[in-house]
């Protein structure tokens, strides 16, 4: 049972609020509305370059600046306060994109960038009041209860939304550009109402600050970082965990994105696509809790394992693939697996480092994780690249050709192993606090 309800349902809901933004606008969306309306006319490599670029310079800020702002809002005790301002920047944001007319791109661009400031800078402040609402055995349980959430809540708009799209008739909408315009407001209005849940019913512990600390509040806080930084460099299971998350949720970062390319290339509609989303979605509702509850009686770190096992076997089925009938099998395991993974990390990480500067470590943690997704594409390219060469005969014939490209895209897709088998490896070295006081020193 759970000792402060109230408080852990208030703090579950946040993900329930911003994961719409994840999944009708990150994952659903955008990357589509982007190339067909606001880059209308465009090239189709010049509209992925402009995607591309917003998205790393945003991603490449808020990583830069994650663990500065957390160590700010730790000594200062203004985590809610962080979280309300990167939650609302966000919400506003994307339902600004409304006014974006056709043709507009860089003001898409410039919205959605920092609407993804916003989204990925409050899950800094969001992450971190979780050891602040639950006790050390209830954080499996209560971080799969706000994954799973999050999966019912993006799920049940993105379902509202796809529904507008598909029949905008019967929603008094003139057409299906006009619906998708209209579920960008529809989101942020989402997003922006159960935050208020969160910001009411989730408490902070308060640190009484003397006059100096408060007057230099900035000053104090990039002085906790450098201080934090050294000290993570220096502390065996912390540093060993975040390596071993950034290389195996890179390749569950990458095995999500490819799962899409590979439907396409398979020749799937965009209706295709957005039904496996939805799958993933309302799977990943009761998966994440069931993990988190596995991690609770079983052991965080089997399940992390387990998880990481799940996700080698999805790379080896994805690269052999034929069917649609897969396609949508595949989409149910990731469904329930991916919403585990994610929620028993943070989880796990909690075990590792102090409560009172968790929003700083949490910045660390992000930070991981915006700078993944970098070694997956690149090894897919590379080994593509490499095996197309290796087996591509002189003159070849046009279906020789399309035969040899697939089998290296095949290649390419298997070479995500070694992400996940180097991630486990080092993940296997990792000791938590349950073995002792002296494990967590070099």
């Amino acid at each position: 049972m759970l000792k402060n309800k109230k408080a852990v349902i208030g703090w579950a809901l946040y993900d329930f609020a911003n994961s719409a933004f994840a999944t009708t606008v990150m994952a659903g969306f955008f990357p589509v509305f982007f190339k067909q309306y606001w880059s209308y006319g465009a090239d189709i490599n010049l509209s992925t370059a402009r995607l591309g670029f917003g998205n790393s310079i945003a991603s490449l800020l808020i990583a830069i600046i994650a663990p500065v702002i957390g160590a700010i809002a730790d000594r200062g005790s203004i985590k809610k306060k962080f979280l309300a301002f990167f939650a609302y920047l966000g919400s506003v944001m994307t339902a600004s994109l409304y006014l974006v007319q056709k043709g507009d791109w860089v003001f898409a661009v410039v919205f959605y960038s920092i609407a993804v400031i916003g989204f990925s800078g409050a899950n800094i402040f969001y992450d971190s009041l979780l050891p602040g609402i639950a006790e050390k055995d209830e954080t499996d349980y209560v971080s799969g209860l706000g994954y799973g959430l999050g999966y019912l809540g993006g799920g049940l708009l993105f379902l509202l939304n796809v529904l507008m799209t598909l029949m905008p008739d019967k929603f008094g909408f003139a057409d299906s550009a006009s619906a998708v315009r209209f579920s960008f407001i529809s989101v942020g209005v989402w997003w922006g109402v159960f935050t208020i849940f969160t910001l009411f019913l989730v408490p902070e512990k308060r640190f009484h600050l003397s006059g100096s600390i408060k007057r230099n509040l900035i000053k104090e806080g990039f002085r906790q970082f450098i201080e934090t930084f050294k000290k993570i460099r220096s502390l065996k299971t912390i540093y060993l965990f975040l390596l071993a998350y950034w290389l195996y949720i890179d390749g569950v970062d990458t095995i999500i994105r490819m799962a899409v390319d590979y439907g396409m290339s398979l020749g799937f509609d965009s209706k295709d696509l957005i039904l496996s989303l939805l799958v993933v979605q309302f799977i990943g509702f009761p998966a994440a809790i069931c993990f988190g509850k596995l991690g609770q009686t079983w052991g965080t770190r089997r399940a992390i394992f387990l998880s990481i096992g799940i996700y080698m076997f999805i790379t080896i089925w994805g690269s052999m693939m034929t069917t649609k009938t897969e396609f949508y099998i595949l989409a149910v395991i990731i469904g329930l697996s991916q919403g585990g993974i994610q929620a028993l990390s943070r989880s796990y990480y909690l075990r590792l480092i102090p409560d009172d500067k968790a929003a700083e470590y949490f910045g660390f943690y992000n930070m991981m994780g915006k700078f993944a997704v970098i070694i997956g594409p690149a090894l897919m390219g590379t080994t593509g690249l490499f095996a197309k060469r290796l087996l591509m005969p002189n003159n070849p014939s046009v279906l020789e050709a399309q035969n040899i490209g697939q089998l290296a895209s095949r290649i390419s897709i298997a070479s995500i192993l070694i992400l996940f088998i180097a991630g486990g490896i080092l993940f296997y070295f990792v000791k938590d606090k349950a073995s002792g006081p002296e494990s967590a020193l070099p």
